[in-house]
């Protein structure tokens, strides 16, 4: 049984942290690769269980490590644990990581990183220490939020046309063009391209993509009823084949694929509880 919950932040940190998050499966449970869906976040993970391998072809994997950033996701990213899986993580919004490291979010893209190489292996040690000696979630958000708090910066104007970006392709689940954002030239359009992967680590493009699919996932789980044309439809697609291309490009299925395929488990739990 995979046991699955989400905590909110504290109020200061709201704008970019999206949940913290913990995951327990016994090693009877966790047997299998599972298909990661992006879903746009940046993560900030810590193995408290057994290793999880992260495949990077059919064959070949690499451990991850037991501290990490996973960056943002565009294919699909596939791992499997080596036995009882115990993760806390923090869940940043979009734009969220950018605003406590200055590394250049593209950087981070489709792949983990581990902590001490972002933040000092001594910074990241005491923090270690910290998580583990934890007796409970609530100690552990307490660790993490103290952390944060002493690593967030000031916003700049320049963020603040990302995050304005950001909240309109939320707001149209994806499907706003770049030029529909704001009163914005060629020039101004890749200057926000700029922008965007250095602090999102995506373009608009393909962060649009991604809240898409994100919408129409989330269609699937919940209206179950509803035929593929029809989930394409409300999700702004232009047709069936067009959300069909962007599931099989982030996920190697097609979406008709998604519910009998147990690879997807973890993906749908993280979906169901969003």
């Amino acid at each position: 049984m995979m046991e699955y919950q989400t905590y909110l932040p504290h109020k200061d940190l709201s704008s970019i942290v999206k949940c913290y998050w913990t995951l327990k499966v016994e090693p009877s449970e966790s047997k299998g690769k599972q298909i990661i869906v992006p879903d746009g976040c940046i993560e900030m993970a810590f193995l408290l269980g057994d290793g999880i391998k992260r495949f990077t072809n059919d064959d070949c994997f690499v451990l991850q490590p037991n501290t990490m950033v996973i960056g943002q996701i565009t294919k699909p990213f596939t791992i499997e644990p080596l036995g009882y899986v115990n993760t806390f993580a923090v869940r940043f919004y979009p734009f969220g990581f950018s605003a406590v490291h200055s590394a250049g979010m593209d950087k981070l893209k489709d792949k983990e990183t581990d902590l001490s190489e972002l933040f000092g292996s001594r910074v990241v040690s005491e923090l270690i220490n910290q998580i583990r000696a934890a007796k409970d979630t609530k100690e552990r958000i307490h660790s993490i939020e103290n952390f944060l708090f002493g690593l967030i910066k000031e916003k700049s104007n320049q963020e603040r046309v990302v995050q304005m970006a950001i909240d309109t392709l939320l707001k149209s689940q994806g499907s706003a063009s770049i030029r529909s954002i704001g009163k914005l030239n060629s020039n101004k359009i890749r200057d926000l391209e700029r922008k965007f992967l250095k602090q999102v680590g995506v373009s608009p493009k393909q962060l649009g993509k991604i809240i898409r699919l994100q919408t129409a996932i989330k269609l699937m789980l919940d209206e179950k009823d509803k035929s593929l044309t029809q989930i394409a439809y409300d999700s702004d697609y232009y047709d069936q084949s067009h959300f069909i291309k962007d599931f099989k490009q982030v996920t190697g299925l097609n979406p008709s694929d998604f519910f009998g395929d147990k690879s997807f488990l973890l993906s749908t739990i993280f979906y169901q509880k969003e």
